[in-house]
């Protein structure tokens, strides 16, 4: 397909984030991992697993994966056993049969029916945005906005 005088096309940043990794079924991974694009689990990471917030990179781990530690990673779906917290900066999607044995941290949750945490769930808010004043002044920011349910006249 490719000559001698053609070059390969470079692999660009972009190009990784659509990667996926497998952990297969009976595979144990003893030791952190840290990964981008996607990795998709079926057998067992006893240590760390972690992606930088800002890669886009997905965590899938299926109802015959487990992980033993933390998880950081900017999106998760979560089907099997996590024995740590999971720190997701972006959305969290737990399965029927997850069962999450930590805390939760998470901006985006979605939780099916059955699915288990035996933990904190803790809501992490997004960075501020700034609002401007409508009279002109020192903008606001949304968390100095006060709703109330009094009449004004």
């Amino acid at each position: 397909m490719w000559s001698n005088n053609q070059r390969k096309p470079a692999a660009s940043a972009a190009s990784h984030a659509s990667d996926t990794s497998l952990v297969a079924s009976g595979t144990r991974v003893q030791g952190d991992v840290h990964f981008s694009g996607t990795l998709h689990l079926d057998g067992c990471i006893e240590g760390c697993v972690s992606a930088d917030n800002d890669s886009g990179a997905v965590f899938t781990l299926s109802e015959h994966g487990q992980v033993i530690g933390e998880v950081q990673v900017p999106h998760a779906v979560i089907n099997g056993t996590v024995k740590g917290d999971i720190h997701a900066a972006d959305r969290l999607e737990l399965a029927a049969q997850a069962c999450v044995e930590g805390d939760v941290h998470y901006r985006v949750l979605e939780m099916a029916a059955g699915a288990q945490v035996n933990g904190r769930m803790v809501h992490q808010k997004e960075s501020q945005r700034q609002l401007p004043n409508p009279d002109g002044g020192k903008a606001v920011f949304d968390d100095d906005v006060v709703m109330d349910n009094e009449p004004h006249d």
